[in-house]
């Protein structure tokens, strides 16, 4: 492995170096939110669009620009902000490693298990920080339901219930070629449901796995040549409790988006519901029978918090969390839900 420059005491002389990789709306939108914290810098920018790259460099205007990873990795940074196609993440997460530099990556971190698995390990053997954006775990909404949860108040969990419905299907064509994407709606909202309702529990472990995946209301069969745009799972847990889950792209649900997450015990339940068919703003409630009380409510700017975090982490000299096994665990399941 080579060694970063900086070394061991990067972040105790100096504000980490932070590079972007992909500054397309997700990308730039995480660069605001870790350049508003105030604990890194935003030293370089690289995009496969010049457009892109140039209105990015506006908003970080002491960034300078770069023609791609290899740049980056020139760059004398202390961390990588991914947010490319999702075929390439494992790879680029894994040289970024190698060469003693942390991560955030968007999700998925890899397209399989066996790739997640790679750049965790890569993290683990380069001893650096490594994150992924699952940026639903840190809505207030759900911070207060996994409080709840930990502490007892419902009672002990047997049912959950996750959805994440989008009437929009994705505007890049990789994401339906199953080669670059590894898969459809599951992989691209299914991994939220899945982390949440495993985060929630304290990542419990899941003996069956079960599902059904359509794509133009079709069922698919093994090794499908497409992706799903629809899909339901049952995760039978060793805890007892029973998760489903169902998301999609482009359902006829007559609004935007439907995104819950509905966790019920022996106690009470808790749900965090979208509003209105909003892709941002969130209710979180705690139900006692017939009754419920508020736990949340918008205005809530949660979108940028998990590159934040990490940030801040890394700012204060964190180094591999091992955390970042559960992202492997969760990657596991999606494959299981493929039938892979």
């Amino acid at each position: 492995m080579n060694e970063h420059p900086a070394g061991a005491l990067a972040a105790a002389t100096r504000r980490p170096r932070l590079g972007f990789l992909g500054v397309g709306w997700i990308g730039r939108h995480r660069m605001e939110a870790i350049a508003r914290t105030g604990a890194a810098e935003v030293a370089a920018i690289a995009d496969a669009s010049p457009e892109m790259a140039a209105e990015a460099a506006r908003l970080a205007p002491g960034a300078a620009l770069a023609g791609g990873l290899d740049d980056l990795l020139r760059a004398d940074l202390d961390g990588i902000v991914i947010a490319t196609p999702s075929a390439l993440h494992a790879e680029q997460s894994i040289r970024a490693l190698e060469h003693g530099i942390a991560v955030f990556c968007q999700k998925p971190l890899g397209r399989t298990a066996a790739e997640a698995r790679a750049v965790v390990d890569a993290a683990r053997a380069a001893d650096r920080l490594l994150a992924v954006d699952l940026s639903y775990r840190h809505t207030e909404g759900m911070r207060r339901i996994r409080e709840l949860v930990a502490g007892g108040a419902l009672g002990r969990i047997y049912a959950v219930d996750v959805v994440f419905h989008n009437a929009y299907g994705p505007d890049k064509p990789w994401f339906y070629d199953p080669a670059l994407s590894g898969g459809g709606c599951v992989m691209d909202l299914g991994v939220h449901l899945v982390d949440l309702a495993l985060w929630t529990l304290g990542f419990p472990a899941v003996p069956e796995v079960s599902a059904s995946l359509v794509s133009g209301g079709e069922r698919l069969g093994a090794a499908p040549d497409r992706v799903e745009d629809y899909a339901v799972a049952t995760l039978s847990l060793d805890t007892g409790a029973v998760v489903r889950l169902a998301c999609s792209w482009r359902l006829p649900a007559g609004c935007d988006a439907v995104i819950s997450a509905a966790f019920y015990g022996t106690e009470g339940g808790a749900a965090l519901t979208n509003v209105n068919g909003s892709f941002y703003d969130f209710t979180a409630e705690h139900y006692r029978g017939t009754a419920r009380e508020t736990l949340a409510l918008p205005p809530d700017e949660w979108g940028g918090r998990a590159a934040a975090d990490w940030a801040l982490r890394l700012a204060s000299g964190a180094r591999f969390d091992p955390e970042a096994e559960r992202l492997v665990v969760v990657a596991e399941v999606l494959d299981r839900i493929y039938g892979r």
